[in-house]
């Protein structure tokens, strides 16, 4: 994921064609090290390709497969009669330790 960044990040800073000694030299800037064989599997995947093509079958492969997110939001009931339980009981010793008659003041 580190390398398609970098990758992106140099055609978006008007790099047309970025090589892997871009890649490498983008990456350790920022104090990470390039993986040799997974850039440049992605530099030969990449070469000669349109990347706003690639881009929009990417998009479509995401929308057939769905994506996570908007669920998970139910099952967490049970716990709020617990914690509000657990509040009175503290207001109740609080209330208790202050009727001693003595205070910060007094």
């Amino acid at each position: 994921m580190k390398h398609i960044a970098a990758y992106l990040l140099l055609k978006l800073g008007g790099n047309d064609s970025p090589t892997a000694a871009d890649v490498t030299a983008a990456l350790s800037t920022v104090g990470v090290e390039a993986d040799a064989g997974t850039l440049k599997k992605l530099i030969s995947d990449l070469e000669g390709k349109d990347l706003e093509e690639i881009m929009e079958e990417g998009k479509k492969l995401v929308v057939k497969v769905g994506g996570g997110g908007g669920g998970g939001g139910g099952g967490g009931g049970g716990g709020g009669a617990a914690a509000a339980e657990e509040e009175k009981e503290e207001e109740e010793e609080e209330e208790a330790d202050m009727g001693g008659g003595m205070d910060m003041f007094g």
